[in-house]
């Protein structure tokens, strides 16, 4: 009898918590909590505004839907552990989804939510142009446009006025005079890295030269065969030899990398606009210095590289209420309101149409340099899946200690294509 009790009362207690955990994962009559990993924390120019909120989300929705930050502060390491698991079927309540080859396999299948009849209205009209189409597939749009990613090359004025250059070099002769005036001077010419999963800085200033030596069309020609990309990776090598980078250049990641510039110590770099608010905070003599520009012209002159760096996911569910509240919060990110206060805090640009009147100098020009741009081309990590970028780092790291030659470069990445 008393083994009988015992099985009553976990069978008991076993039953609602059955219910619980079926559907939604929770309860109907309970808050819904979304879950959701991020990397916008910590040093994350975007982390504060972006807690703001949330926190006025979860303030509004008080008892009903609750949104839960999972701190990741390894950009990397996030990326990596995402794809990994969505690739096994493990999907967050919500996550940001960096747009690319290898991401947009996961659009397949019922794996993420659809949002494709939920954008039809208002709510689609607020993203600008053609930002939704790259979070279309096959009709379906599984992710909703965030961030957007400009990536312009970054001078600071100071150092080259010290080494008495009176203007930003417009081709690469004006560009390799600039170097050898600015190593002459003391300085680091440009700041270059191979680490991090997409050796992230000097995959922009491959990107920059590609589209300078191919144009718009660039990424339509033969990785394998046309010369555009052996000549380009014959500039980024050069930059890596004779002091025209730092010291530490071959392994070093975005933080070593970053941190020459934010020092003063670097002529050129180059990131997004997202690194405005980090500059403008942690080195303001750098900011009060930095003038943005295209990198210099040789076949084609004013190429910007440009795209849809990030967006906003989430899981797939049959629970009509769980759905229901991922949505609302979609929509809440995405008003424009709340897209102003980010971009005005971090200096993000976002896929969000906005009535920004920019304050800071900096984001100004970024708007500038994308309306005057001749063109805009995707960078080489946004066009190409996660195993050929971590090629390309490897390559890199060869090809700059003289281990392998521009077209041993070029053939390894292709070599994975």
């Amino acid at each position: 009898m008393k083994k009988l009790l015992t099985v009553c009362l976990i069978i008991a207690l076993a039953v609602p918590a059955l219910v619980f955990a079926q559907g939604s994962g929770e309860a109907k009559s309970q808050e819904i909590v979304l879950k959701w990993p991020s990397f916008w924390v910590g040093a994350d120019t975007k982390a504060a505004p972006i807690t703001e909120l949330v926190n006025q989300f979860n303030e509004a929705h008080a008892g009903s839907i609750k949104v839960e930050i999972e701190e990741n502060p390894d950009t990397d390491g996030y990326r990596d552990k995402l794809n990994a698991q969505i690739a096994a079927g493990i999907v967050p309540d919500i996550f940001i989804l960096n747009v690319d080859p290898t991401t947009l396999q996961f659009f397949e299948g019922d794996l993420l939510m659809d949002f494709t009849e939920d954008l039809k209205g208002d709510w689609g009209n607020g993203f600008l142009d053609g930002t939704l189409n790259a979070v279309t597939v096959d009709k379906q749009t599984k992710a909703i446009p965030y961030e957007m990613a400009y990536t312009p090359i970054w001078y600071n004025t100071a150092i080259l006025k010290a080494a008495g250059v009176d203007k930003i070099p417009e081709t690469m002769d004006e560009f390799w005079a600039m170097c050898d005036a600015v190593k002459a001077a003391g300085y680091i010419p440009t700041v270059q890295m191979t680490g991090g999963t997409n050796a992230w800085t000097s995959m922009i200033w491959y990107s920059h030269l590609c589209a300078a030596l191919g144009g718009p069309d660039v990424w339509q020609k033969d990785f394998a065969t046309d010369p555009v990309f052996v000549q380009a990776a014959e500039l980024l090598n050069r930059m890596y030899q004779d002091g025209n980078t730092s010291k530490d250049a071959i392994g070093a990641g975005p933080g070593d990398a970053g941190g020459h510039y934010l020092a003063g110590e670097a002529a050129a770099f180059s990131n997004g606009p997202w690194y405005i608010a980090r500059v403008k905070n942690e080195a303001p003599a750098v900011y009060d210095a930095t003038e943005i520009a295209t990198a210099p012209g040789i076949n084609y002159s004013g190429a910007q590289t440009g795209y849809l760096l990030s967006a906003l996911a989430a899981a797939n569910t049959t629970d009509p209420a769980r759905r229901a509240a991922v949505v609302e919060f979609m929509k809440w990110m995405t008003t424009g309101e709340n897209a102003k206060t980010v971009s005005e805090a971090a200096g993000s640009i976002l896929a969000v149409k906005a009535d920004i009147t920019s304050t800071d100098k900096i984001q100004t020009q970024f708007f500038q340099e994308v309306a005057d741009a001749s063109f805009v081309v995707e960078t080489f990590s946004a066009k190409f899946p996660v195993d050929v970028v971590a090629e390309f780092g490897q390559a890199l790291a060869k090809m700059a200690q003289g281990k392998a030659t521009p077209e041993q470069f070029v053939a390894q990445i292709a070599s994975v294509m």
